[in-house]
């Protein structure tokens, strides 16, 4: 089967997910936690074996130590806000390729086949382990309202000790302006003759997964501070990068339409 039509399928039970369930994200927060494969160097909860140094284990725990994965995990939810009709920011969203690139920087962005990217997102590590992670993602076109993104293998490009599970919904919602309060008082405040009557709003989640082989010397440390440090540094590398392509895209959408810029109470981030 070509890679197109596994995109298909994937993308279609998906969909049927999402609209079973009044478009929302079936992957919540506590569903993903509790998907987590769970081994004896993934648990969270200190205890005295998570203790044992690498000198205190026997050769048996050290190879089995050394040959298990841990995965780290983060969800997030977000929303912006643009002026104008959803049809006018569906447009904008679709044509990617006029956007995606430049409003990823910093970040390294190569176009992927008709909707992919590659992205090399920057280099981040802990504990004196340092990795500069490379990801291919897939925007696939809007069907029933309701956009997805997921991660597909670089092409011709094996991933250094590590692999990267990303998964996104997002969606689009047209409200009167005189219905938000963010939008209300920019008008107020507005120079221009002709302010926007509608707002659409783009809802978005994002579920993000990363399985790490590390190198030996990692293995030395405590499990749980291994789970509990690389748990809060993807969420730190979420945080850092998400806020950012919002405003960049949300910036580069109202400064082609030569339209004032959201205030900062239209972008949001939850995790």
């Amino acid at each position: 089967m070509v890679l197109e039509e596994h995109i298909a399928i994937w993308h279609q039970a998906r969909i049927e997910d999402l609209t079973s369930n009044s478009r929302k994200s079936t992957y919540t927060q506590g569903s993903f936690m509790r998907d987590r494969q769970q081994s004896p160097l993934s648990d969270t909860q200190p205890n005295e074996e998570s203790l044992i140094i690498e000198a205190e284990r026997t050769p048996e725990q050290l190879e089995m130590a050394n040959k298990i994965p841990f995965n780290f995990e983060t969800c997030f939810q977000g929303r912006m806000g643009m002026y104008g009709e959803l049809q006018r920011v569906a447009d904008y969203l679709d044509a990617h390729e006029g956007w995606f690139c430049r409003c990823a920087k910093p970040m390294k962005a190569e176009p992927l086949g008709e909707n992919g990217y590659i992205l090399t997102i920057g280099r981040f590590g802990s504990f004196g382990y340092e990795v500069e992670p490379k990801m291919g993602v897939v925007l696939l076109p809007s069907q029933e309202g309701v956009y997805l993104m997921h991660s597909v293998p670089v092409p011709d490009y094996t991933p250094p000790g590590y692999d990267i599970d990303y998964q996104a919904s997002m969606t689009l919602l047209e409200v009167p302006t005189e219905e938000i309060d963010w939008a209300v008082a920019s008008k107020q405040r507005a120079k221009i003759a002709q302010f926007p009557s509608l707002v659409t709003q783009v809802e978005w989640q994002l579920q993000l997964r990363v399985t790490v082989n590390f190198p030996k010397f990692i293995y030395k440390l405590p499990p749980s501070l291994i789970q509990n440090t690389g748990d809060r540094l993807l969420a730190q590398i979420v945080r850092q990068i998400s806020p950012r392509l919002t405003y960049k895209v949300q910036s580069d959408f109202h400064r082609s339409l030569n339209l004032p810029l959201p205030p900062k109470q239209s972008r949001k981030l939850e995790g």
